[in-house]
């Protein structure tokens, strides 16, 4: 990945976290950071008030710092705000974070020092994960992690390598890492920012869109089983309304339910499978938002103060990501109106008034309980997806004597979404294997080119039910399977 040399897709900002590719300064970025770095210099040895760095944070705006004190304020700065607490997030976090400053800094606003920038690309290039508590940041500037983050930058704190925690400082110098003297500006520079945010909601939006292509998978199967009425998807039906998404995801399932010998059960289905379309289509276009406002987060630049050009730096609102909060919030309540239609496919499934076969989806019939105990578990899943829709960018605590009286709580809608998408991944598991048992069921000789793949995957992995067994383990090889086909539909 080239630093300072173009847009980040989100795409490409996963892989790079997950070491797909290595980071390239350009001469032409190091310039643009020197040039920063003299503003930088010229304020820290004015008389104009800088806020963070000559003068105190929060309700302290009022304190100057004398001029042979900014240096060591630096640290003060960090060791400070470092009340972070919880377990600590997941390995990746505190890398992407990393990756997050490093894009951010890279557009020269930062005024971050040319020696703790290159800080930042080796600790990135070593593999190691600055350890981050899980709770800390109210999404105003994401100060009280990125600072625990920064210390173990700093060789003070915990490190993650191969799965482990390390001491920081021991490994650093392990690996022959050597810890830069900040210079005025660095102490901002490492904790002033939405770092965290970026690197919290990439993990999300990244799962979120693996569960949209796994649930248009699994519904897929649905179809297949219960018989649907594919005429649904006929696209001069849903050329009718310019809902969002609606008229892609209707020619997505017309492509794929066409050439097969599907005989629908009934002129009209109820609505968990009628609606298929616009629910799926709203959710999409509801992630295509959510990645585009989290791309202008992640390229532009959310520190404050900023440098710009030759003016003196500046305060900015730009740590403040309302918009990305909203998004996910809106995305979590998507996938929660999602998972409801999945129950209720998965129920009417096992129905034989509705469908014709065995009760339950049980070759076996009797006392046998085939899937029907797949229910509750599907409910307790919705459940829980249903929990994670509940907002929680609404009514913050004003902090610091009520300075900071709004906060848009970004970090936490982020890692709701990104446990609700994973509890959603498990109920596609589940509606995937009871469509592959309702399918086993029928007689059909000719089935659509992705149906056969998924059946023939999950097949490979699960053998059809026929006397009663443990389902559970088979809930998550079904999400495993729909993901890797998924992945490439």
């Amino acid at each position: 990945m080239q630093l300072g040399g173009g847009t980040v897709s989100l795409s490409a900002f996963v892989d790079a976290v997950r070491g797909a590719s290595t980071l390239n300064v350009s001469p032409e970025l190091r310039a643009r950071l020197n040039t920063a770095r003299d503003i930088v210099d010229a304020a820290s040895s004015g008389d104009a008030p800088v806020y963070g760095l000559n003068t105190g944070l929060g309700a302290n705006l009022g304190h100057r710092i004398n001029p042979q004190d900014i240096a060591a304020f630096q640290y003060q700065l960090i060791a400070g705000r470092a009340v972070a607490t919880g377990e600590p997030l997941p390995e990746l976090t505190g890398r992407a974070l990393l990756l997050a400053r490093l894009i951010s800094a890279s557009t020269g606003h930062s005024g971050i020092s040319l020696r703790l920038f290159d800080h930042l690309v080796a600790v990135f290039a070593s593999g190691l994960s600055p350890v981050v508590p899980r709770y800390g940041s109210i999404g105003a500037g994401d100060l009280t992690q990125n600072a625990t983050w920064a210390l173990a930058l700093l060789g003070q704190g915990q490190m993650w390598r191969d799965g482990k925690t390390e001491d920081a400082g021991a490994v650093l110098a392990a690996l022959g890492i050597d810890i830069p003297e900040l210079l005025p500006k660095d102490g901002m520079a490492l904790i002033n920012h939405g770092g965290l945010t970026t690197a919290l909601a990439a993990d999300a939006l990244h799962s979120a869109r693996r569960a949209l292509r796994m649930a248009r998978c699994s519904a897929l199967l649905s179809c297949v089983g219960y018989g649907a009425n594919g005429e649904i998807f006929d696209p001069e039906i849903n050329e009718l309304r310019d809902s969002p998404g609606q008229t892609e995801v209707a020619s997505w399932f017309a492509r794929h339910l066409a050439f097969g010998e599907i005989a629908p059960r009934r002129v009209q289905d109820a609505l968990s499978f009628r609606v298929l379309a616009p629910v799926l289509g709203a959710a999409q276009d509801t992630l295509d938002r959510a990645i585009m406002i989290w791309e202008a987060e992640a390229n532009g630049a959310s520190d404050s103060p900023v440098v710009l050009g030759n003016q003196a730096m500046r305060s900015t609102p730009n740590f403040h990501a309302p918009a990305l909060a909203l998004a996910l919030e809106g995305l979590a309540l998507a996938l929660s109106m999602m998972a409801n239609g999945a129950v209720q496919r998965v129920q009417r499934m096992m129905n034989p008034d509705l469908t014709g076969l065995p009760r339950y989806l049980s070759p076996v019939g009797g006392a046998s309980a085939g899937m029907v105990p797949l229910q509750k578990t599907a409910a307790a899943l919705s459940g829980e997806i249903r929990r994670h829709a509940l907002p929680v960018t609404f009514d913050p605590a004003p902090v610091s004597e009520t300075v900071e009286d709004m906060a848009p709580m970004t970090p936490a809608a982020a890692l709701k979404l990104s446990a609700q998408a994973d509890v959603f991944q498990q109920l596609c598991g589940i509606e995937a294997l009871v469509a592959a048992q309702a399918m086993d069921l029928q007689t059909v000789e000719v089935l659509p080119s992705l149906v056969m793949q998924l059946h023939t995957a999950l097949r490979a992995k699960i053998p059809m039910l026929q006397e009663d067994r443990a389902l559970g383990p088979d809930i998550e090889k079904a999400a495993q399977v729909l993901s890797a086909v998924a992945e490439d539909t």
